[in-house]
């Protein structure tokens, strides 16, 4: 089911009189293909729950239309637009089993839709199956860990086969570990049934990791939606670039002069066809090369050894936050200072951006 978002707006009133109104989401306005899974993705508090909410019939907007498919369904109450929504915290029956958490779906439908005990059971073993929780039927959500918790969740949310798949920061609630493989399984499973899926995080390695596209939000508004490494190699303005990637890109301050990039008076790259003048540039971690005759001298802070890889820690009095992060081949690891490294850069990991309104510029 395609899912179209039209302008779509959510202010939320003032706590007093003297506040001033809250705009959760401005203006959003894009199309989530049919069948994907898509990552909504932005810092704490920048909207994207409330997006969700809006979309499942929970909030109801402010202003813009939703469209399932050609279906107008911006007025049509939650429990009739055949969304599934998985919570950050389950929001399992207690005492109720697994089975009868999966199965309380289906138990209201009326008239034709209506089913048997027999057919519920059924229903409720097949989404256990897609899960893979079906030995576990008969347990209480006590019983279980928190991924065979939310597996339930999951379960609960698919047994009436939905148009849409909801789930808002479903892995925040678990360690590391079970967060790598249940995202791993939500993948699996969103693939076997072909469900359209919004998957709501903050985590960014989290949505890189298993969506088709991802959308990224700030202060509730839309900055770019893609394939997840479009986005990282072509973010449109800084806060993008910096929001996507682990380590975080390297920002400084620098400046263009003549076609020439300079990082204080380190000419980093030429050919830089745009106008003269001061600019953000980012790098990221591994778009430096390690030189002893390399154009860009840093301070060099330390070394963390990764196994494959190597981060090399240093500073520049035009970076803009606290070290400098470089990426470097095991292999490569040739210092031959204790108190300063020097660095080539890539150009195709280099990005540039507007001093003031920090658009992304682009310089070939």
């Amino acid at each position: 089911m395609e899912v179209r978002l039209e302008h779509l707006t959510k202010i939320f009133p003032s706590r007093d009189k003297k506040g001033s109104e809250v705009v959760a989401v401005n203006d959003f306005d894009f199309t989530i293909p049919e069948g994907k899974l898509i990552g909504l993705l932005g810092p704490s508090g920048c909207g994207k729950s409330t997006v969700l909410y809006m979309i499942c019939g929970l909030e109801k907007p402010t202003s813009g239309k939703i469209y399932f498919g050609e279906d107008d369904v911006t007025d049509i109450p939650s429990e009739k637009r055949g969304v599934g929504l998985v919570f950050q915290n389950y929001a399992l029956y207690p005492h109720l089993t697994v089975r009868q958490n999966i199965t309380f779906p289906l138990e209201n439908l009326k008239g034709e839709e209506k089913l048997t005990k027999e057919q519920r059971n059924q229903k409720a073993l097949e989404a256990a199956k897609l899960v893979q929780i079906e030995g576990l039927m008969d347990r209480k959500p006590g019983e279980m860990s928190g991924g065979q918790q939310q597996r339930v969740a999951i379960a609960r949310a698919l047994v009436k086969m939905p148009k849409v798949l909801l789930m808002d920061e479903p892995l925040s609630n678990l360690d590391a570990r079970l967060r790598l493989q249940t995202r791993e399984e939500i993948r699996r499973i969103q693939k076997a049934t072909g469900i359209t899926t919004i998957f709501v995080t903050h985590d960014q390695e989290e949505a890189m990791s298993i969506s088709d596209m991802i959308v990224v939000m700030k202060d509730g508004i839309f900055q770019q939606m893609d394939a997840p490494q479009k986005v990282y190699d072509d973010p449109v303005n800084l806060f993008v670039a910096k929001f996507l990637g682990t380590p975080a890109i390297n920002v400084f301050e620098a400046e263009v002069n003549d076609k020439k990039l300079y990082i204080g008076e380190d000419m980093v790259m030429d050919k830089v066809n745009v106008k003269d003048g001061p600019v953000w540039c980012g790098i990221r971690p591994e778009g430096f090369i390690l030189d002893e005759e390399g154009a860009l001298h840093c301070s060099l802070t330390g070394v963390d050894v990764m196994g494959r890889d190597t981060s090399i820690v240093s500073t520049n009095p035009k970076m803009t936050g606290l070290n400098i992060r470089a990426i470097i081949s095991a292999e490569d690891l040739k210092l031959t200072s204790k108190d300063s490294v020097r660095f080539n850069i890539k150009r195709n990991k280099t990005l540039l951006f507007d001093k003031e309104t920090e658009a992304r510029i682009y310089y070939d």
